[in-house]
């Protein structure tokens, strides 16, 4: 029954998306949600994106850096307490 289903819903969202497509394209003169752009634009938005693209790479590596930090000290004092026989008790 499932099969059947995915099997009928697939061409019909296919069927649907060519047959709205045209007037997608339409609205708004197919300018999109912005409206019409011009050069300064443009280059503002590639300025917006060199800015973006290293200062998350740089935000991410120091949080990456903080978190291997925390993982190697955990491990380190982990094998401290394992390496002390007295203090794990017993007999």
């Amino acid at each position: 029954m499932r099969n059947r289903l995915i099997a009928t819903l697939i061409p019909l969202v296919l069927l649907a998306s060519l047959a709205l497509a045209p007037a997608a394209s339409a609205y708004n003169d197919g300018r999109g949600f912005y409206g019409a752009t011009n050069d300064r634009v443009v280059t503002n938005a590639g300025f917006i994106l060199v800015i973006f693209f290293p200062t998350f790479i740089f935000l991410a590596s120091m949080i990456q850096r903080r978190l291997e930090k925390r993982k190697d000290a955990r491990k380190a004092a982990q094998k401290a307490l394992s390496a002390n026989g007295h203090l794990r008790g017993g007999w």
